[in-house]
């Protein structure tokens, strides 16, 4: 395994810097829109986008890849994803910043697809799920270090554009020099909603009220820190504290997972989740007291990010081989149409209730996947195919990194 992943370097160097970069983007643009006078309910709308932009990507990406190749593919989505970072320093209209949104989310989910064929095509069946589990690691990382950096801004300060187009510049020649082959790309097949349904409630509904949880934690975060006065640089280690709790907690959750029903684990991280969020609006001094500031965000992005990655387990749990990539890609998009949402839905909630919007909105997803647990335990028999480990899913998982995960 280890000299697979040494051969890989190239390849994870570059996701490092793409990932940096995207979680700087995700966070400066909220703090400069807050700056330029965008209400929260438009910045809600203008960061939508990146998800919107994303599904499309799911399905026009791989006819360009077959078309041009995973090489011009990928230094084409990078260039015009640099370029889409920098049109912020020229316009200050929501329109043109929502469009840019779109335009960088659909750059990031072909990035994530070409990327992630190159190490399907370095891997085997003995070390599929470990090079997918550093793949993982590598990502959740690079984005909370790219949250970090939110503290060598400043009021005002936008060089931080400029450095995300040069970082995501130079994450072009690592992965162009390692590029040596071209993997093949077999367009994964799609499954219905309502076939998905079918196959697992449990994970249809999770995963689309994981989606807005995680789209309100990636994009609402920093409007929360803001609206209660938290510094810029604050803000950045409260978004890296939520990310950092989804990573330790990841394989922890995981490996529970494995050991009992999986929809068991869902329901009692849900129920831990609305029961801090609870805490944070009746506590006078969570918003004062930085121990129980910080140490609330840090349990609610623990135990709301790996929840996907136990949706699709649960999903797999039931189904046979030759269905889980039509499935597994269907429940990509429907993630991505929870985090489209996420980002409105949270704004809005900021908007009417103030600061404690954002927790009454996760008190509602969190009750609904706790709701919908429970029923599925009392009310369906589990009809397991066989039983399979659980693989870490991130919130940028696209298509191809599900294919790894089954090509086993």
């Amino acid at each position: 395994m280890w000299r697979t992943i040494r051969s890989a370097w190239p390849l994870f160097v570059g996701m490092i810097l793409l990932m940096v970069s995207n979680g700087l983007l995700s966070t400066i643009l909220t703090i400069r829109a807050q700056e330029i006078g965008f209400s929260e309910t438009v910045i809600g709308f203008m960061q939508s986008g990146y998800p919107i932009g994303f599904i499309f990507s799911c399905f026009i990406t791989p006819h360009l890849i077959s078309q041009s190749g995973h090489v011009r593919v990928f230094a084409a989505l990078v260039s015009i994803a640099s370029t889409s970072a920098l049109v912020h320093l020229i316009t200050n209209d929501p329109l043109s910043w929502g469009a840019m949104r779109i335009l960088s989310g659909f750059c990031f989910s072909g990035i994530y697809i070409v990327a992630e064929s190159w190490l399907n095509s370095l891997s085997d069946n003995k070390n599929r799920g470990s090079l997918l589990s550093t793949y993982f690691v590598i990502q959740t990382a690079g984005y909370m270090v790219g949250q970090l950096m939110l503290v060598l801004s400043r009021p005002g300060d936008i060089s931080l554009f400029i450095f995300v187009s040069v970082l995501l510049s130079i994450a072009l020649v690592p992965i162009l020099i390692a590029a040596t082959t071209q993997p093949t790309n077999e367009e994964p097949q799609r499954v219905t909603v309502l076939e998905l349904f079918n196959f697992s409630p449990m994970a249809l509904i999770g995963g689309f009220a994981t989606g807005i949880a995680n789209g309100g934690l990636v994009f609402i975060t920093a409007l929360y820190a803001r609206s209660i006065g938290l510094s810029i640089s604050t803000t950045g280690y409260l978004l890296a504290a939520t990310t950092l709790g989804g990573l330790l907690l990841q394989f922890p959750l995981g490996a529970l997972s494995d050991a009992i029903d999986r929809r068991l684990v869902i329901t009692g991280s849900a129920t831990i989740t609305l029961i801090v969020c609870i805490l944070m609006i009746v506590m006078p001094s969570a918003q004062t007291n930085a121990y129980i500031l910080f140490g609330g965000f840090l349990l609610i992005g623990g135990f709301t990010f790996p929840i996907y990655s136990i949706c699709m387990a649960h999903m797999n749990d039931y189904l046979k081989p030759n269905q889980m990539v039509a499935a597994s890609s269907t429940l990509v998009l429907v993630f991505a149409a929870g985090m489209v949402l996420g980002p409105i839905v949270g704004s809005l909630a900021l908007d009417q209730a103030g600061p404690n919007g954002m927790f009454i909105m996760y008190i509602v997803v969190a009750a609904v996947l706790a709701g919908t647990g429970i029923y599925r335990v009392l009310l369906s028999d589990k009809k397991v195919v066989d039983g399979r480990d659980i693989v870490p899913m991130t919130s940028t998982m696209s298509p191809e990194a599900t294919q790894i995960q089954i090509d086993d």
